[in-house]
């Protein structure tokens, strides 16, 4: 009978086993904690995101961006939708959104670790696995005072990401490097960001909707719409996590800005519409201050920021302001600049950027330097947006290398 070990029983490790195991296949699934799927309750504020019904490939990211199409395909993305159906998950699907009708993140770790169980895989937990070598033709796993020895590994060890103990969290990419793999440098994603200013604990606090448009050294990488949260420390928010991760490794080596439109309507329209636009309110509320103004517009802590940034007279009228001064206000209502200095750590982090490179293994996540060494999940440079797709591609990275092992090649 072969013999797999899977290091890592979370999303990708345990959907991983189900699709491995066979009446000729022994599954041993290893994880330091005592329950398998630990990480998934947590998810969507417990009640799990697990997919999105918007699957096109701008959603999932990689230094090896090129390499994706052959990895994430329509037909890995319907198999999962499939396989959750055949579950019995019925779906409450919110602008795309998928979580279990139950709106219980437990319901899907039951389900799942269910279905592990019915196939016969063993669930080795509390079980830390210090090392791992090969031995011919064969891998030996390490776990506290054990040696087992295994014809095929998968490595799911997940990544850094909120991880509490420092330490945790690098074992899959130290085995990678151990065994002569690549591993792309590992930095945080799907993190609140922190930026310059001495404003910010005047508009900590407020939230507001806008567009975030994130520079490197002046070109326009991308850009985010929804709602943002002003910190004391800078910003958070789903558009400013989808923005992180290319802000949270290259603000190191270059200048990372982002510029924020507080109204949106606004963020496309030409500079006289624009104008007009303000100077139509300014006739409206010609005998209003600033304060009054702007506060049918903005929160008044965030107004009271941007007055100040632009240097304008909470008490004056926008009729006294000049041309210049207009302008100015203008810029930092539609184009607040924001200066990144760094991001909260991993402990903060949804999931991490970086990992083993794509160039490392085949499309079934298999090392090309070392046959029946597979890679699935976060240990993979691959990661998504905020809205179920780093589960996404756990379901999928699991499935893949699941189905490869058993032999089903379809």
């Amino acid at each position: 009978m072969k013999k797999v070990a899977i290091i890592g029983a979370g999303a990708a490790g345990v959907m991983c086993s189900i699709h491995a195991a066979s009446n000729d296949t022994q599954i041993v699934l290893f994880d330091k904690n005592i329950m398998a799927l630990k990480k998934l309750l947590a998810t969507g504020n417990g009640r799990c995101n697990y997919w999105n019904s918007n699957q096109d490939l701008s959603h999932y990211h990689s230094s090896e961006e090129e390499l994706l199409p052959s990895i994430i395909t329509p037909e890995i993305q319907e198999e999962v939708l499939n396989f959750f159906d055949s579950l019995g998950v019925v779906p409450n699907i919110r602008n795309g959104y998928y979580y279990p009708y139950s709106n219980q993140a437990s319901s899907i770790r039951d389900l799942l670790e269910a279905a592990s169980r019915k196939k016969g895989v063993i669930f080795s937990l509390g079980s830390e696995v210090v090392d791992i070598y090969q031995d011919d033709d064969k891998f030996v796993v390490v776990s506290g005072d054990t040696k087992e020895y295994f014809d095929e590994l998968v490595i799911a060890t997940g990544s850094l990401a909120s991880l509490k103990k420092s330490g945790y969290g690098e074992s899959g990419y130290l085995f990678a490097e151990k065994l002569g793999l690549e591993v792309s440098i590992v930095h945080p994603a799907l993190v609140p960001l922190e930026t310059s200013g001495n404003f910010l604990k005047d508009w900590s606090g407020v939230r507001a909707s806008c567009v975030v448009s994130l520079y490197q050294n002046g070109e326009f990488i991308r850009k985010e719409e929804g709602e943002i949260q002003l910190t004391d420390y800078g910003v958070s928010g789903i558009c400013i996590f989808n923005l992180s991760r290319y802000a949270s490794l290259e603000y190191r080596y270059s200048k990372i800005e982002l510029k924020i439109s507080f109204l949106p309507f606004l963020k496309d329209k030409s500079k006289d519409y624009i104008i007009t636009w303000f100077s139509k309110r300014g006739e409206q509320l010609k005998d209003y201050s600033m304060v009054s103004f702007l506060e049918g517009l903005l929160p008044y802590k965030l107004l009271m920021v941007i007055l100040s940034q632009a240097n304008i007279s909470k008490s004056s009228t926008w009729s006294s302001l000049t041309s210049a001064e207009k302008e100015r206000l203008i810029s930092y209502i539609l184009e607040f600049p924001l200066l990144i200095t760094g991001s909260k750590s991993f402990t903060h982090a949804q999931v991490c950027s970086g990992g083993v490179k794509l160039s490392e293994v085949s499309s079934c996540l298999e090392s090309k330097k070392i046959p029946h060494l597979y890679f699935v999940g976060e240990v993979l440079d691959v990661d998504g947006d905020c809205g179920g797709y780093n589960l996404g591609f756990a379901w999928m990275s699991g499935m893949i290398v699941g189905k490869h092992i058993r032999g089903d090649k379809s």
